[in-house]
């Protein structure tokens, strides 16, 4: 037999977060438990979510004192038993799990519920037994009660059955408290007491037939048997102390006959506002009748074409502000040449990041994913980026502005001056442009040619100077002098560590991937890696091709380690352990503060890294070890910026529209359209997150998704062949596709289509055509046209 499963709402004497708690129970039930002890300790949620069959039945049982919504969303085969009084919304969408209450309960008990049991040894409060449900293919919900119940009880009751025993009430006569049953509209209610007022209009009392009283017996019985007062069924089965509730029909609501239109106009309308009448006498107003059908200024909505109003969803979630949508229109027009070509006026790495190493937050954002549809694969338009051709270049102005740091963002915010027509050199330690992308990221990730290609490209553009040293506060200053402009993309270098004995035993993450990458890493067969993230995951796959035949990765929470990264690890056959907490680095691998070690003749640390801003002068503003910018990156030295993860950790995608961001900046400085002077107005609220916003770009805001319409595509596509396909499967969200079915659907005729100068066109309503039905808006699959409230002329 199996043997009772304990869970306790504490560790080491700190409560546990609810969902916390919530995981740790369904774990366990995932791991075969089927009877749990719970001690609570005012944790919401308990004994709910747990997905088993009824033939596994799960108990739950819980001591202590439990937070609101116990065994809330709960599921057949689950039984929760409460030992003592429970909280407020106990059983809420409850959708069939049988919850007992050995004491009294609070409010909103079985709000919604749809199926299942609450029986509770007590009163409960207001609200209870609102929203039920009932579906005719399942079980009824019930609602059992010893005592009496708070206010407003049944209210909206729209199925099931409730069942207050009265026992000890206060009052006899209102068991159910102050206006039960008001808006129910099914369902029944037992109660035992003296005969009380209930709402008239929603609800009525009705005989207890035979059958009726014999449920209630057999089910009483069962009911005072879970809450251990089986000694009260002599008192309760006396049948002339019963009544019962049921709803009224629609039918029996209606109270009054209803006026035709005929009647509302002779005894209403033409008797207040016609001639002689309260308003008749003051007005001219033609008040003639209007059709039914309306058109021109007496449509009630107007339809709006709002073509390239709105960013599309993909742009908006791309940090480098790469016009997503746009490139596959230009694939969709046969211009493959110029979709590739235009990503490069937004990144250097249009192949290298978004066909590779970016986790595509474009297609996190793509409409399509909304439903059923597989998202527009942009790795395959972002691979073909190692085909651009830059643009021609601009004559350089006078200007100079210094990067120092050749990583991603240095090279991105280097690439955009060019562009601009600004002279920008490279300042950086290494040999070679790139930062990490050159020196650690492992090969598995992207292949060395596209990247090798990508910062050819790259060098072809940029100066590079090389300071072959460590960067102090009198090369800044030397720099700055010679320099109109500096920005800072020095990145995050120095790792962190964990103060525990035997750190020095550590490898930083960092330096093992440059060694790994260059050929002169060594791993035992025993690897433990501590911290779970992407960068973790690098670790270990690069280890397993170094020879580790074991990767354990532990981290302290759940590892946020995602996409192909994590993929690639557990591929190479990588463990993940959580929470794990280190005590100590010995010989033997890593002592975790609760005893355990995880055995490893190499450990590695990956728990992220931190700026060197030690050659930076004190003026530059700077808070938990990241410097403060404002929302184009300039610090609080007008002439100096800074981005990447100077500012904030974050993805290569970010680093790279920081880049753009500041290049944009300083570009408007030059050209007298920004001041240079960082004024109070500017730096209020300095912060080291820059959420992207594309400089220049007309359409701030983003578009709706429910304008879109998915309903053309095929939702059986599992994936994309081509880029063609890619492209005609583009939603094409706030642009208008040229499709012609609005100008199709118009039941009048009212839309067509203008030709423009320079290829361009508008789609066109007549208003004397128009009844503002909203057709054009509904069929639309780019979510052009939208209605709006016609206003009358004055």
């Amino acid at each position: 037999m199996q043997s009772t499963i304990h869970i306790d709402g504490k560790e080491n004497g700190v409560r546990l977060e609810s969902r916390i708690l919530e995981e740790r129970i369904q774990d366990a039930v995932k791991a075969g438990a089927r009877e749990l002890t719970v001690e609570a300790c005012g944790q919401h949620g308990i004994g709910g979510r747990l997905w088993v069959s009824k033939a596994e039945a799960v108990t739950v049982k819980v001591i202590g004192a439990p937070g609101q919504r116990l065994g809330s969303l709960g599921f057949p085969g689950t039984t929760i038993e409460v030992m003592g009084p429970g909280s407020d919304d106990i059983g809420w969408l409850n959708a069939g799990a049988e919850i007992i209450v050995h004491g009294n309960a609070g409010n909103g008990i079985c709000n919604a519920m749809a199926q299942g049991k609450v029986c509770v040894g007590g009163n409960v409060g207001s609200r209870c037994m609102t929203m039920t449900k009932q579906n005719p293919r399942f079980t009824a919900p019930e609602l059992w009660v010893l005592g009496e119940t708070g206010d407003y009880f049944a209210e909206f009751m729209a199925g099931g059955t409730a069942v207050v025993c009265g026992v000890d009430a206060h009052d006899q006569a209102n068991v159910m408290g102050y206006r039960p049953c008001v808006g129910m509209v099914g369902g029944r209610i037992f109660y035992r007491g003296q005969e009380q007022a209930i709402s008239n209009a929603d609800a009525k009392h009705m005989p207890i037939s035979d059958e009726d009283w014999t449920w209630l017996q057999e089910n009483l019985k069962q009911y005072l048997q879970k809450i251990d007062k089986s000694d009260l069924f002599d008192i309760l089965a006396t049948r002339d102390q019963w009544h019962l509730v049921v709803a009224k029909s629609p039918y029996e609501k209606v109270t009054r006959k209803r006026k035709n239109m005929s009647d509302f106009r002779s005894q209403v309308w033409d008797m207040e506002l016609g001639r002689g009448g309260l308003v008749g006498d003051l007005t001219s107003v033609d008040r003639s009748p209007i059709g039914l059908i309306t058109s021109g200024e007496l449509r009630r909505f107007v339809p709006v074409w709002e073509n390239c109003k709105y960013m599309p969803p993909c742009q908006a979630s791309c940090p480098s502000g790469i016009p997503v949508q746009k490139r596959w229109q230009l694939v969709r027009e046969g211009r493959l040449a110029e979709a590739v070509d235009l990503s490069l006026e937004y990144t250097p790495f249009p192949a290298t990041v978004c066909g590779y190493l970016c986790p595509n937050l474009c297609m996190e954002g793509c409409t399509r994913g909304l439903g059923s549809l597989k998202p527009v694969d942009a790795k395959m338009l972002g691979k073909e980026g190692i085909n651009a051709h830059p643009p021609m270049l601009p004559l350089s102005s006078d200007k100079k502005v210094a990067v120092i740091g050749g990583g991603p963002a240095g090279i991105s915010v280097a690439w955009q001056l060019r562009l601009k027509g600004h002279k920008a050199s490279v300042f950086d330690m290494d040999e070679k442009l790139g930062g990490k992308l050159q020196a650690s990221i492992p090969a598995n990730r992207i292949p060395p040619e596209v990247l090798a290609a990508e910062l050819d490209r790259a060098r072809e553009v940029i100066p590079h100077v090389r300071l072959e040293k460590k960067l102090t506060r009198d090369d800044f200053e030397a720099i700055k002098s010679d320099y109109d402009f500096i920005v800072l993309a020095t990145g995050a270098q120095r790792p962190r560590t964990l103060p525990v004995p035997g750190n020095e035993r550590l490898t930083t993450a960092t330096d093992f991937l440059k060694a790994a990458k260059h050929g002169d890493a060594k791993v035992g067969e025993r690897v433990v890696i501590i911290g779970a993230g992407n960068v973790g995951c690098d670790v270990a796959t690069e280890a397993a091709r170094l020879g580790a035949k074991s990767m354990t990765l532990i981290d302290v929470q759940k590892p946020m380690s995602f996409g192909k990264e994590r993929e690639e690890a557990e591929k190479a056959g990588a463990k993940f352990l959580w929470p794990c907490f280190t005590k100590e680095i010995t010989a033997e691998g890593v002592l975790l503060t609760d005893g355990r070690v995880i055995p490893g003749d190499t450990v590695i640390i990956s728990i992220g890294d931190t700026p060197d801003l030690e050659a930076f002068p004190e003026n530059i503003a700077r808070e938990r070890g990241f410097i403060t910018v404002n929302d184009v990156n300039q610090t609080t030295d007008p002439r100096v910026f800074a981005i990447g993860d100077l500012v904030k950790l974050g993805l290569l995608t970010q680093a790279i529209g920081d880049g753009r961001r500041a290049a944009q900046a300083i570009d408007e400085i030059i050209s007298g359209r920004r001041p240079l002077s960082v004024t109070a107005d500017m730096h209020e609220g300095l912060k080291t997150r820059i959420e992207y916003m594309d400089p220049g770009n007309h359409m701030s805001e983003t578009i709706d998704y429910s304008r879109m319409n998915l309903a053309y595509f095929d939702p059986r596509l599992g994936g994309f062949d081509s880029l063609d396909q890619c492209a005609e499967e583009c939603s094409s969200c706030g642009v208008c596709r040229d499709c012609g079915i609005c100008e199709a659907i118009c039941p009048r005729g009212a839309i067509s289509r203008e030709a423009l100068p320079d290829n361009e066109f508008a789609m066109v309503c007549d208003s004397e055509k128009c009844i503002g039905c909203g057709f054009c808006a509904g069929a639309c699959p780019c979510g052009i046209w939208t209605l709006i409230p016609n206003t009358p002329l004055e």
